[in-house]
């Protein structure tokens, strides 16, 4: 008997097919599914109840519904809130749920660990497992909106999704953009695309890629303005330079008239954080503009850096954060500094830790499949 098929894991066009082709249904009775997994958060075939009964012992033979389990849930004194999901094998990844005034975001994970080895994130620490599935993404959101109590289209607790948690989600491209096509879909999690949002570390091919067949709001992760700096702090910048980054982004802000892209930049004290630095980041913006052929393109988000154990970086501190930012400022680029939530429970940007284990032998599988899509030593 062949396994069941984890409805979770398919998007609209994927279930309207199973129905058709697997169950030889109409297509329509996957949209009936769609809205009771994704607006009721109902997981038993028993309580559809406009389904009759002949389909319902199909869907029973046929599929399961299996949403990841809670391990962990941690709410912080300032309303965000963090769960801890286990995967297989002991492996573990986390969610975390921000409210703000008039918004709800979710920082979603793509991977188990990451490959990237980013210097100043503590999830590149743990090394890499492997990806998550579609059923493991769009299962987070499910998660956390079941439990917010949100009603899509009318009781909007999760307004934004921020594929900005553990991995990088560029190397995970199909699970990512079939789950962010439920996050968008009106049977799905309805929300609009530019609340949707992908932050890459600079995955060139893969942002042209994105660009082909999904329309989501694009975050770049800089983290500093010119290549030695960045090619210490991130070694995909090795692969692909600056220069190019900066070109693949412009491509994607230009597809859709009135696209910015943001540009996240974590300041670390005394390694990215010097006046020297904000002005080679203004005229590298400055540059973005040009190319995209629009004022304010490029939007700057400044992160001040979360500490870790065993970290050699430290944060900048608040009179360095304001006056990179006024710099910024005053050079007419927009800067906005992401206020630090979460901190109580270790649930600020980068510092999504999950659980990662049997790292080594899957780490190099891992290499070995960038290599073959031609990026090569990107993780070195």
């Amino acid at each position: 008997m062949s396994a069941k098929q984890n409805l979770l894991e398919l998007d609209r066009e994927g279930l309207e097919n199973f129905f058709a082709d697997t169950l030889g249904e109409k297509r329509f009775r996957a949209h009936q599914v769609m809205k009771w997994i994704h607006h009721r958060y109902v997981t038993d075939f028993a309580q559809m109840t406009d389904l009759g009964k002949v389909l319902r012992a199909k869907l029973e033979d046929a599929a399961e519904i299996v949403v990841p389990k809670v391990q962990f849930e941690k709410p912080s004194a300032d309303g965000t809130h963090k769960w801890l999901l286990g995967m297989d094998g002991g492996n573990a990844i986390e969610a975390v749920f921000i409210p703000d005034k008039g918004r709800g975001t979710l920082c979603v994970s793509s991977q188990v660990g990451c490959a990237l080895n980013c210097q100043f994130c503590s999830t590149a620490t743990q090394g890499f497992n492997r990806n998550l599935s579609t059923a493991e993404i769009i299962g987070q959101v499910w998660v956390a909106a079941r439990h917010l109590g949100n009603v899509p289209h009318h009781q909007r607790k999760l307004t934004n999704v921020v594929m900005m948690g553990m991995g990088e989600p560029l190397a995970n491209f199909d699970n990512v953009v079939r789950a962010m096509n439920v996050m968008r879909d009106d049977l799905g999690f309805g929300l609009a695309n530019k609340r949707v949002t992908l932050s890459t570390a600079g995955m060139v091919p893969m942002i042209d890629k994105l660009g082909e067949v999904c329309d989501v709001s694009l975050a770049i992760s800089l983290h500093a303005p010119n290549d030695e700096l960045r090619s210490e702090l991130v070694p995909l910048n090795k692969k692909y330079p600056i220069a190019e980054l900066l070109d693949s982004a412009a491509r994607y802000a230009m597809r859709k008239k009135g696209t910015s892209i943001t540009f996240e930049y974590t300041l670390m004290k005394g390694v990215n954080d010097q006046p020297q630095h904000a002005k080679q980041l203004a005229r590298l913006m400055h540059k973005f503009d040009n190319a995209v052929q629009m004022k304010d393109a490029a939007k700057v988000n400044l992160i001040p850096f979360n500490p870790f154990p065993g970290t050699r970086f430290e944060r900048s501190p608040e009179e360095d954060i304001r006056a990179f930012q006024k710099t910024l400022q005053e050079a007419r680029v927009l800067a906005t500094v992401r206020r630090t939530r979460g901190d109580d429970i270790d649930a600020a940007c980068g510092q999504l830790k999950g659980q990662v284990l049997d790292r080594t032998r899957r780490q190099a599988a891992f290499r070995k499949h960038l290599a073959e899509q031609g990026i090569g030593d990107a993780a070195a």
